[in-house]
């Protein structure tokens, strides 16, 4: 039963502890998936506990209580129990630290002096890299343009928040803006930046334009059927009730889980979360577990998920929440297949074969293909500015991408951020 990942329920069991108030003679203390002062408030008031324990949300911002105290709840960065720097790093004998704080447990490799040499620094891309990079620039004294060619922030953060479980990620993107307007960021969005205006204004230009997906050359790729898992996740493309997912890494996985459950996500219902993973009221039943088990939601559609690797299926996922991902695709009947050269992609399905030899063919029908093998760096700005002999900095998924590499981005814009 998952407790304190991402897709658990902020305060999931607090209604626990609960059932021990006025029952025992000692202080109650309730934890897990509480990550704001506003739960922990909620947790007390209504009886749930004499304390509240965090732990996370202190790697996330050392200034919590602070923060909290003096009523500036918006501008804490929220732990968003991804676990990926913290206990990811932990159970794999790596130091500790935190995907939306690199500085925790590194603080004496992040200085943010005041610099005594003010720059206009022009940053283009407000996904986490170049946000986390204009927010430490400001921070040590330079002035900052972020330029973002959509009309909303958050680059592929946004794509993260649209998966089922994955809702932290809006708490991230709000988090943002408010120290974009806290700080005095200046932001330009909904149009392209002018590389003429760039060269001339700004003493350091930094790209952080992040990646874009990648076409795979399979036979048939160019057919209607076939789509991009940014189409499906802003839902731009029509999805038929048989699918086929070509690629099965992290992205792979989120599309898989969107699609069984059209984007409804069960972290929003504590009730419908309960009976997903089978807890029952521990008073009723031992261990707090249904006797008949998690309640079978049929899905509402087909899926089946391709590698080319011959290895299981989401090995590379989260070391502390792969097992999750995994766990709920199988419930949710979802189809995996690794090893396989992908031979054809018709009207009607997907063409498979296995092995280097390319040996046993097989059709596995489907309405619609979902591309989800890999991004690009998107650098057509970064190439214009050499052309012009105009020196740079590359940072995020425009430097290397790597599926959606919060951690990296953030880790990489602070640090650059610092050192200008």
């Amino acid at each position: 039963i998952p407790t304190i990942a991402t897709s658990v329920p902020k305060r999931a069991f607090s209604w626990v502890t609960k059932k021990l108030m006025g029952e025992v003679g000692i202080p109650i203390v309730t934890s897990n998936r509480i990550n704001t002062p506003e739960v922990a408030e909620e947790v007390l008031e209504e009886g749930c506990a004499d304390m509240v324990s965090m732990a996370r949300p202190f790697l996330a911002d050392p200034n919590f209580v602070k923060k909290a105290i003096s009523n500036k709840t918006s501008e804490i960065i929220p732990c968003i129990a991804c676990n990926q720097a913290c206990l990811d790093h932990t159970f794999s004998m790596r130091l500790t630290s935190c995907l939306v704080n690199p500085t925790a447990c590194h603080e004496k490799e992040f200085q943010y002096e005041k610099t005594d040499f003010p720059k206009r620094i022009a940053v283009i891309g407000s996904g986490p890299a170049g946000l986390s990079m204009a927010i430490s620039s400001v921070q040590r004294g330079h002035r900052v343009t972020l330029f973002e060619e959509k009309n909303f922030i958050g680059g592929q953060l946004n794509l993260a928040s649209k998966i089922p479980g994955k809702e932290e990620f809006l708490g991230l993107i709000q988090y943002y803006k408010t120290q974009i307007s806290v700080l005095g960021i200046e932001l330009v969005m909904g149009a392209k930046v002018k590389t003429e205006s760039l060269i001339h204004n700004f003493d350091e230009i930094v790209i952080a334009t992040g990646v874009k997906p990648r076409k795979p050359v399979i036979k048939g790729v160019e057919r209607e059927n076939v789509v991009s898992y940014v189409d499906v996740l802003t839902k731009k493309a029509s999805v038929g009730n048989r699918v086929a997912i070509i690629g099965a890494g992290g992205i792979g996985f989120d599309v898989a889980q969107f699609l069984v459950s059209e984007g409804k996500s069960s972290t929003l219902n504590l009730d419908e979360w309960l009976k997903e993973w089978g807890v029952a009221d521990p008073e009723e039943f031992r261990g707090g577990l249904a006797p008949n088990g998690p309640e079978v939601v049929e899905p509402l559609r087909q899926v089946s998920l391709f590698q080319r690797k011959n290895e299981r299926l989401g090995k590379n996922l989260g070391k502390t929440t792969g097992w999750i991902h995994r766990s709920t695709l199988k419930a949710k009947n979802v189809k995996m297949f690794s090893g396989v050269n992908y031979e054809e992609i018709r009207s009607d399905g997907l063409v498979i074969s296995y092995g280097v030899e390319h040996k046993d063919f097989k059709m596995i029908p489907a309405d619609t293909i979902v591309i989800c093998s890999g991004q690009e760096p998107e650098r057509s700005l970064a190439l214009e500015l050499e052309q012009r002999k105009k020196t740079y900095h590359i940072i995020g998924g425009a430097e290397r991408a790597l599926e959606l590499d919060a951690k990296k981005a953030i880790d990489q814009g602070i640090r650059l951020g610092i050192s200008l």
